[in-house]
């Protein structure tokens, strides 16, 4: 019996599904054919994934870490590659909704990665997206601040419109921070409190979606911020892109937050 399989060319970024019959499909599609093993096809799609990368950071590193701008040929890559592994994030979690299956700490791992990846590249490109707070947050200064940590809600009678670290200085200012800034340059903090604070931000902008009001692109660009923030707190050092999980419910947040955020994306244009 032929089985479905992994299209992958070197001319072309990332990879596409193919049936049984040899016909490109998404992986949930795949993981619906008749006799399908689910065990198989969603390891095989993350190991796939975790290969293109792998190849991005090796060809365009450089780039992605803002050592240097994009030529025109890298522009039309990376953007490209934003764009699959979009794809490829909802693909694996939309199949994960088709099937038994649940996601292990590899899998936020991968998926994790292929959203910090993504963002860098739309970085690269010019596409940041505005962050939350923007322009109402103070200038912060040379030195060491004193003050306490607060995760301050964008609307608060909107949860949806997603939240941002900040430090309330003893003279009343606000100043912009991050949850990796918290937990490893800060003293006094409450690690797990925080991370729980913000896992369970992220999570109302995911249960969110499509209810806040607001257009795909600023929702999107909440649900990103928070993310990127959970995903850069927990990567193995700064030098590096590659996540660590010790949680499985991370594991499910950062997938169903990923897929999300591509979809509103993908809406957006």
């Amino acid at each position: 019996m032929t089985r479905a399989s992994i299209r992958q060319t070197d001319d072309v970024v990332g990879f596409q599904w193919l049936t049984s019959h040899g016909e490109p499909a998404t992986l949930a599609e795949v993981v619906a054919e008749p006799d399908s093993e689910p065990g198989r096809l969603l390891p095989t799609h993350l190991e796939a994934l975790d290969d293109v990368l792998v190849g991005a950071v090796g060809r365009w590193g450089r780039v992605l870490g803002g050592g240097r701008p994009p030529d025109p040929t890298e522009r039309v890559e990376l953007d490209a590659l934003q764009r699959v592994l979009d794809r490829l994030c909802m693909e694996y979690a939309d199949a994960l909704r088709a099937s038994p299956a649940r996601p292990d700490l590899r899998a936020g791992q991968i998926v994790g990665t292929a959203a910090l990846v993504g963002r860098r590249a739309r970085l690269a490109l010019g596409r940041a997206t505005p962050e939350p707070l923007a322009g109402q947050l103070d200038a912060p200064p040379v030195g060491v601040v004193s003050g306490y940590a607060d995760l301050v809600l964008v609307d608060p009678d909107r949860p949806g419109l997603g939240a941002r670290w900040v430090v309330r200085t003893e003279d009343g200012r606000r100043l912009p921070a991050t949850l990796d800034m918290l937990l490893h340059d800060s003293s006094g903090v409450r690690r797990e409190a925080a991370l729980d604070e913000h896992r369970a931000a992220l999570r109302a902008v995911v249960a969110a979606e499509g209810t806040t009001g607001a257009d795909p692109s600023t929702w999107a660009a909440s649900l990103e911020w928070l993310l990127d923030e959970l995903v850069l707190a927990m990567r193995e050092s700064r030098s590096s892109a590659a996540v660590t999980l010790r949680r499985f419910d991370d594991a499910g947040l950062i997938v169903s937050a990923a897929a999300a955020a591509a979809r509103a994306r993908a809406a957006s244009g």
